[in-house]
């Protein structure tokens, strides 16, 4: 039996290029690049950049606030972390090394990282999608791999159960073969450059990758005035053979929260690519984190929104707006 997506949850397409900075406020943009520099079934390497940068009310010169890059090497099968360092070192890093990227990394990133998380980092964003980035990057195949040799490498590959994984494979879902794994009809959407022409300070450094990758991109814009307004973005995208980008997941998160205890008053998302019909349906239920404080999204959107009720990758998005308290914090200094 089909399932039913209302219209209005349908998805709209790639959102373009970042707005306008504000002045008199901070953004915060991220991206890791993931790529297999002996080829593919090879190490994952990770290369992430993060940037705060202020806007000025006076609209004077745009000020760098922090800025962070990493380089991870992540086994291909067991994703597994096998190097990592960062600039500005943090020689507390080496703890994460043989750490899984998945639930078993984040919980030790908290621990080990715990300094970089109360202070709400460039790096600890990072760090954070180390997870999610490493089971994202095989997408990149499916755009680059022959059709006929990518099935029948999946063949021969161990099939994954994915029925119940989230709102896109609840039971019924079109995404879903007849024994639980997925289906490989992603829809995605070519997209171009995050940055727009007329502010090329509306990004950090953005490396122009033609050979086969994925990218991983954030962007958080945080002002504050009667409350504490919040206008984001998230997007996956692959390169592809004939040149330029196509995106599998994109998101816009905005949200409103209480300037003097941080709690959420307002919170919506606009789907707007996803590779699977039903994908978009989690997106009707995030009101149901309002409420909670900013500074307790990265743990309280995991147990809010489990399995069926959420989508991993809104989830991420809701996830990353933990770290707004700092950026609130530095624009006050300012």
């Amino acid at each position: 039996m089909a399932i039913d997506v209302p219209v209005e949850l349908k998805v709209r397409g790639p959102a373009g290029p970042a707005p306008l900075r504000r002045p008199g406020s901070v953004r915060r943009t991220s991206t890791i690049d993931m790529r297999w520099p002996a080829g593919p079934g090879t190490q994952l390497r990770l290369t992430g950049r993060a940037r705060d940068l202020l806007t000025p009310a006076d609209e004077s010169a745009p000020v760098v606030l922090a800025e962070d890059t990493m380089t991870v090497g992540v086994h291909p099968m067991t994703r597994t972390i096998e190097d990592i360092s960062a600039h500005p070192p943090r020689y507390a890093l080496s703890a994460l090394v043989g750490a899984r990227g998945g639930g078993n990394s984040r919980a030790l990133l908290a621990e080990v990282m715990a300094g970089e998380a109360e202070a709400g980092t460039p790096l600890y964003l990072m760090l954070d999608d180390i997870a999610g980035a490493s089971l994202i990057a095989g997408f990149a195949y499916s755009r680059w791999i022959p059709r006929p040799q990518l099935e029948l490498a999946m063949a021969s590959a161990p099939k994954r159960n994915m029925e119940g994984i989230c709102t896109g494979f609840q039971p019924g879902s079109g995404a879903l073969m007849p024994d639980g794994s997925s289906k490989w009809n992603h829809q995605v959407r070519p997209v171009g450059p995050l940055a727009r022409e007329d502010d090329p300070l509306g990004w950090h450094d953005l490396e122009e990758i033609t050979e086969i990758s994925m990218r991983r991109a954030r962007r958080i814009d945080v002002a504050v005035g009667d409350v504490i307004e919040i206008d984001s973005m998230f997007q996956d995208s692959s390169t592809v053979p004939e040149g330029g980008r196509v995106a599998v997941h994109e998101y816009l998160v905005r949200a409103t929260a209480d300037p003097v205890t941080g709690e959420l008053l307002s919170l919506a998302a606009d789907p707007r690519v996803l590779p699977y019909d039903e994908c978009p349906l989690a997106s009707a239920a995030v009101g149901a984190i309002v409420g909670t404080p900013l500074r307790e999204l990265r743990a309280a959107v995991l147990e809010k929104f489990p399995g069926t009720a959420g989508c991993t990758h809104l989830n991420d998005a809701m996830r990353a707006l933990a770290e707004v308290p700092a950026l609130v914090a530095s624009l006050r200094a300012r």
